[in-house]
């Protein structure tokens, strides 16, 4: 019986598979032969576990059991040299490697920016770092994000074989993706900009150093040295200083990863019109049964893979019965629909509110079911988001008791200029931002008229005692346990707010965001960098979860016709 191969480390025990030497032996020669080595180069240079039994056991005696067999089976092999090969590949495909240098206002809008440049080195100017420290004091999100970015540069700087002069790997703090270096302006250079331009300005050196740079990689790539030129680019989020840029000659971009759509039509909308041969293309394997007032269909096509978890289907043609489902399931290429409750109809109106069109009806139904955690409505003013909100709140709080209280907040971000401080209670002070909450309540309040004056002012106070008006600024530390949470014009929220507001959400908890992607008011917010564009991006195919995009403004008559031509 041939003898085991010897462990590959002091102390290692041998696994049964190691006592098969015909079998090991002829998976061995084919990982040399074939170059799998130096595919496992990268792996190694980047930290990454191999395999050193493959490497280090001495196979000496293999040679001829490979020549008797050779159909053995070599599938991880292979698997894990494709895998190996994929990661030099991406800078190959992405062009050649580029020079960044970063504007401030870059690091203190993101500071995980510094990993985000793939391949890519990035430079950064003194008068940057001059810069962050000026800003770096206060409660504020830039001053957070300044002593994050000073945390970040720190730990790079202090890494093991930090070499400020060839660049700072920036990989070394565990950042994989990154795979460039980092430049300190170490050194003067030499630029020359137009006398116009004040030279004591920062943006003014910002765009001296890219034109320094600029000449340097310009003349190395005509010398010796052309392996090392690399064209220079300046990323910043200031619109003046890259228009600055350009006129000077100089490559300019925006900083486009914090966005989460780099086009708002590109945004999921919950809901999907069938084509119009549905049924002549699916009606052969369509499936259907009865549970409750609901009729399930299972469907197979081509229309399944491009569904989503609880997204909204609907097919209207004329002399075809119209069908309004939802996505319920989905295994492979079949999915589950089911019909939906008609909100539109007065026998099912939540509160007295009926739905008036399509869009709203597939809200209502998102947000009345109990399996559905998070709903995100957009849209623009006048759909109803408020008020259908607000509608099946109530009603799950005082008729279904399924949560105990509504607690509404917003974004406090005002259209024109600040009014300066209000007085009162936290209540008091959110009272004017909550103008939308006061003007649906006085809808919802006279929906019931056969209660009479006192009835309704009975059911006002004890609407009022059930909504909880809070601010965001409170929320951090908080649970909400059983509680309906609404949260208005989020479209203003960045995504770490968003996600700071939705972590609090306990057991038993809903959480419903609206907002119009139209109307954003906060500085440096864009509809693709938007906290809600963040969470309905995010969320979408989440069996508990649900989004819709409304359509259709009901306000009246002179609103919709002001919004078309104003």
């Amino acid at each position: 019986m041939p003898l085991p191969p010897a462990p590959s480390k002091r102390a290692a025990l041998l696994t049964s598979s190691a006592f098969d030497i015909p079998a090991r032996a002829i998976a061995r020669p084919p990982r040399k032969s074939n170059g799998d080595t130096s595919a496992m180069a990268p792996f190694a240079d980047a930290g990454l576990p191999t395999r050193p039994s493959t490497h280090e056991t001495p196979q000496p005696e293999t040679t001829p059991v490979v020549a008797r067999r050779k159909t053995t089976p070599v599938a991880p092999v292979a698997s894990l040299s494709t895998h190996t090969t994929d990661k030099p590949r991406k800078p190959k495909a992405s062009g050649p490697a580029k020079l960044f240098v970063l504007d401030t206002n870059v690091l203190l809008h993101d500071p995980m920016c510094l990993f985000r440049f793939e391949e890519h080195d990035i430079f950064l100017p003194m008068i940057v770092l001059e810069e962050l420290d000026g800003h770096k004091k206060g409660m504020t999100e830039v001053a957070r994000n300044a002593r994050q970015t000073s945390r970040w540069l720190d730990a790079l700087a202090g890494a093991p074989g930090a070499d400020f002069n060839g660049g700072l790997r920036l990989d070394s703090t565990g950042h994989s993706d990154a795979r460039g270096k980092l430049f300190f302006q170490t050194q003067a250079l030499d630029y020359a900009l137009p006398s116009s331009l004040p030279q004591g300005k920062a943006d003014n050196q910002i765009l001296g150093v890219v034109d320094a740079l600029g000449q340097q990689h310009k003349k190395a790539g005509k010398g010796k040295s052309a392996d090392s030129a690399k064209d220079v680019v300046l990323v910043s989020k200031d619109i003046n200083m890259r228009v600055k840029a350009r006129a000077l000659g100089l490559a300019t971009d925006d900083y486009q990863n914090d966005k989460t759509l780099a086009d708002g039509d590109l945004l999921y909308a919950g809901s999907l019109a069938l084509p119009a041969d549905f049924w002549a293309t699916h009606g052969q394997t369509v499936e259907s049964w009865q549970q409750g007032v609901h009729t399930f269909y299972r469907i197979n096509g081509p229309v399944v893979p491009t569904l989503l978890i609880n997204q909204f289907v609907y097919f209207e043609s004329p002399g075809e019965p119209s069908l309004y489902a939802r996505v319920t399931e989905i295994r492979g290429k079949t999915a589950v629909i089911k019909t939906l409750k008609d909100y539109n109809h007065l026998k099912n109106s939540v509160w007295g509110v009926t739905t008036r069109n399509r869009e709203q009806n597939f809200a209502m139904n998102l947000l009345m079911d109990p399996e559905v955690d998070f709903v995100t409505l957009t849209g623009t003013a006048g759909t109803g988001k408020t008020l259908m909100a607000l509608a099946a709140g109530l009603t799950q709080v005082l008729d279904d008791r399924r949560y105990t209280e509504i607690i509404m907040t917003r974004a406090t971000v005002s259209v024109g200029e600040d009014i300066g401080f209000l007085p009162g209670t936290e209540e008091e002070k959110m009272g004017p931002w909550m103008g939308a909450l006061d003007d649906n309540l006085e809808v919802l309040g006279k929906t019931d008229t056969s209660a009479g004056e006192w009835g309704r002012a009975a059911t006002s106070e004890l609407i009022r005692s059930r909504i909880k008006v809070k601010s965001m600024n409170f929320m951090r530390g908080r649970t909400f346990l059983n509680k309906y949470v609404i949260i208005d014009e989020a479209q203003n929220l960045t995504p770490k707010q968003m996600k700071t507001l939705i972590t609090r959400a306990g057991p038993g908890t809903k959480i419903v965001c609206m907002g119009n992607l139209a109307q954003i008011d906060t500085p440096y917010l864009t509809e693709g960098s938007s906290g809600l564009t963040f969470a309905v991006d995010k969320f979408k195919g989440w069996p508990h979860s649900g989004h819709i995009t409304l359509a259709r403004g009901e306000r009246s008559r002179l609103a919709d016709f002001a919004s078309e031509v104003l």
